[in-house]
């Protein structure tokens, strides 16, 4: 149940990706902040099915983390790019070329290799304090130091990494948080879920992530950001699953399958991110410098 809860999330905030984005082409462009945005958008209907499928998503992974170990939900997030890609095709149009359907097979087999051969076992459902102590300490250090990276580098690939690599934190970050906060719901209802600090924690980190996450698509190339937070994502989250909730997985020779699976999930997202209705969909910006390097479509694929 927690995999095909995982699944149905990663598919709801796929159509949400694609909804919103469709919403956005029937807005006029500005060139500024404009106020009266969110007033546009509230008129179509288009956009008010992606922000239920936001919920619905947020439901999905709450309930996925309520049932499964933090381990294995949040890799099958990794699903998302390519489902989306698979939802824009029908709903915006366009076409996906050969290295983008290469890109999807590479990452599913590549996900499923990893997963299959680490065996995440259910640990515990909920951490004590004194394991969160830690680990909100090292995530937000390695958050500002990303940030912080980011910052002192100009609009480009690097600094696009760094802010995904903070992003991915951020996430990884929030669903342990969630996944501690369903606990409370569990166990104590309603009540108890609002008035533990794990559930405002998750909605703040939740924001944080967001904030960063369109942080790293205007710094620089989608080629940059989404493969650092395609790993970065499943690997912190596998690590806060292991040392919050007692999570294990196999090591010795199975880091062999593990490794393998991993760079599979890597070459997929890297190739992914190359395709022209990928970028469409996250509203990626090329930098300056990139956009003299690519100057055009990539080949085998057309713009939407």
């Amino acid at each position: 149940m927690a995999v095909l809860f995982a699944l149905l999330a990663a598919a709801s905030n796929a159509l949400a990706t694609v909804l919103q984005r469709r919403a956005a082409r029937t807005v006029p462009l500005s060139a500024g902040l404009r106020l009266g945005l969110l007033v546009d958008l509230l008129h179509r209907a288009v956009w008010l099915g992606g922000m239920l499928a936001v919920v619905a998503a947020a439901c999905f992974q709450a309930l996925a983390l309520s049932q499964g170990a933090l381990s294995v939900v949040q890799p099958l997030f990794v699903l998302e790019l390519p489902l989306a890609l698979l939802f824009g095709k029908v709903i915006l149009g366009g076409r996906i070329s050969r290295a983008g359907w290469t890109g999807v097979v590479l990452l599913v087999v590549g996900l499923g290799c990893a997963l299959a051969a680490a065996a995440p076992t259910i640990g515990t459902t909920h951490a004590p304090f004194a394991r969160w102590i830690p680990a909100l300490v090292v995530c937000a250090v390695v958050i500002a130091a990303a940030v912080g990276a980011a910052l002192r580098r100009g609009a480009g690939g690097v600094r696009a990494a760094c802010f995904a690599g903070a992003t991915a934190v951020a996430y990884a970050l929030t669903a342990a948080l969630m996944k501690d906060a369903t606990h409370a719901w569990q166990t104590g209802g309603p009540a108890a879920f609002f008035t533990t600090w794990q559930t405002y924690g998750f909605a703040a980190v939740g924001v944080l992530a967001l904030f960063l996450l369109e942080n790293a698509m205007q710094s620089g190339p989608l080629t940059a950001s989404q493969p650092v937070l395609t790993l970065g994502d499943a690997l912190v989250s596998l690590s806060l699953g292991v040392t919050l909730f007692d999570e294990r997985v196999r090591t010795g020779w199975w880091l062999l399958p593990e490794c393998l699976g991993i760079a599979l999930v890597l070459w997929g997202a890297v190739l992914l991110s190359r395709v022209a209705l990928a970028r469409d969909l996250t509203g990626a910006q090329e930098t300056a410098s990139g956009a003299a390097r690519d100057t055009g479509p990539e080949p085998g694929t057309a713009d939407t």
